[in-house]
């Protein structure tokens, strides 16, 4: 009696651990059931990541300047160095050398002059290293307000799946559907917008640095050509 017993509970153990199993879904399983809307949500998470990591990459490579940039370019230009300062700031491929080297190629001119042809080029550098901001600004805000579309498309079917069914005939398996693509949805529209939104103001911080250094750097410049000639 007592072999049945735990026989019985054995089995009864098994049918419900293959039962969970069964009702257990994958992640990929429940994306799924939130329907088209996380076809949406994936394109907008795979081009954050893509703007994300190819402005990373970009302000990285704009951060890196040589320590003693500033001061080869005073030594060339106190010994009439012109073309060697112009080299130097060719073989540096930053915002900061590229403004220098503007700044080099007008020296003769007022001053004024060479401070406006610096700023112009600091100006396109500044809007060459925002290229694609505004997306990843945009997914930011608009992957939330996309996942909530798909919450008021889930109770609308929800609500739907109701209807065709009566008042004495619902069953929580047609209501499933619905309450999947709503709940899921935004789960989904945060997840992509939360991440956006990080990615952006992480991008702003760096940049904004750059720009720093780029303001910096044109005012020690032009400190240089302010010096008198001994």
């Amino acid at each position: 009696m007592i072999t049945l017993l735990q026989t019985g509970i054995a089995d009864s153990t098994a049918l419900a651990t293959a039962a969970n199993m069964q009702d257990s879904m994958s992640l990929f399983d429940l994306a799924v059931k939130g329907g088209w809307i996380m076809i949406v949500l994936a394109f907008l998470s795979l081009a954050a990541v893509y703007i994300f990591v190819e402005r990373w990459l970009a302000i990285k490579n704009a951060s890196q300047i040589d320590v003693h940039f500033m001061n080869n370019i005073k030594e060339n230009i106190h010994d009439g160095k012109i073309k060697s300062a112009i080299t130097l700031c060719q073989r540096n491929n930053s915002p900061v050398a590229r403004m220098i080297e503007k700044g080099v190629e007008r020296i003769g001119r007022p001053l004024n002059d060479i401070q406006t042809s610096v700023e112009n080029v600091g100006s396109l550098e500044v809007a060459r290293l925002e290229k694609g901001m505004p997306i990843l600004a945009s997914i930011s805000g608009g992957a939330p307000m996309i996942g909530f579309l798909g919450t008021v498309i889930g109770m609308v079917q929800a609500f739907y799946e109701m209807s065709k069914a009566g008042g004495n005939n619902i069953q929580i398996s047609m209501l499933a559907g619905g309450i999947y693509t709503a709940m899921i949805t935004t789960i989904g529209g945060l997840i992509v917008g939360i991440f956006a939104y990080f990615a952006y103001n992480y991008l702003v911080t760096r940049i904004n640095h750059v720009v720093y250094s780029m303001e910096s750097k044109t005012i020690e410049f032009m400190d240089l050509l302010n010096e008198p000639i001994n």
